[in-house]
């Protein structure tokens, strides 16, 4: 199925995170039946030189759209989110804190401001971190809050795609989480056999 994904991705001349998002706003766009679909995605915030080499948390979110409007099929959806996720990336210097003062959002502390969603796709090789007399290991934090309604992370690694959906229990069930992988891997194999289906 990655490798399929992938295949499709170089024939529509976009990223694995651009096809990865379209179709996770499909599969948000069929459990809501809204047509406008909005989800926030991090980026690294290092996009200037000079920040390249020094330490601390540089992370902003930007956040993407998905317009169902026409009832597209797959690849015009795609289309769409590449040119959304490009004007996305020429703004991500732009805080999002600085965004939701401008666009003068309520404020809710029990939610997220703008989107409820988000999406991550890490592709970039690990490295293994080698400090001189000291011994270090990757450790995996789990955390028992959910920061969005869904948060859906995957990893690309050895050339297949594993993940975690993280929800809020107030919203969701684990049963209902469970469905709504499979129905977002049945998504993803249909999207491979026919991406001009609507």
């Amino acid at each position: 199925l990655t490798e399929s994904l992938k295949a499709l991705r170089r024939r529509e001349r976009v990223t694995l995170f651009m096809t990865l998002l379209a179709a996770f706003s499909v599969l948000l766009h069929r459990y809501s039946g809204q047509q406008d679909i909005v989800i926030g995605s991090p980026v690294a915030g290092r996009s200037r030189i000079e920040t390249e080499g020094l330490i601390g948390f540089f992370l902003n979110n930007i956040v993407l759209r998905a317009d169902f409007s026409g009832d597209p099929s797959f690849l015009e959806l795609l289309a769409r989110v590449r040119e959304v996720a490009h004007g996305a990336y020429e703004h991500q210097a732009l805080p999002f804190e600085k965004l939701v003062e401008e666009l003068q959002v309520v404020r809710d502390t029990g939610r997220n401001p703008i989107f409820q969603a988000m999406f991550v796709l890490q592709n970039t090789p690990s490295e293994v971190l080698s400090l001189a007399g000291l011994g270090v290991q990757r450790v995996e934090i789990h955390n028992d809050t959910a920061k969005f309604d869904l948060w859906l992370s995957l990893r690309e690694a050895q050339g297949q795609l594993t993940g975690v959906l993280e929800y809020r229990t107030d919203i969701f069930d684990e049963k209902t989480i469970n469905r709504m992988v499979c129905h977002f891997q049945t998504l993803l194999e249909a999207i491979t056999v026919d991406p001009g289906r609507r």
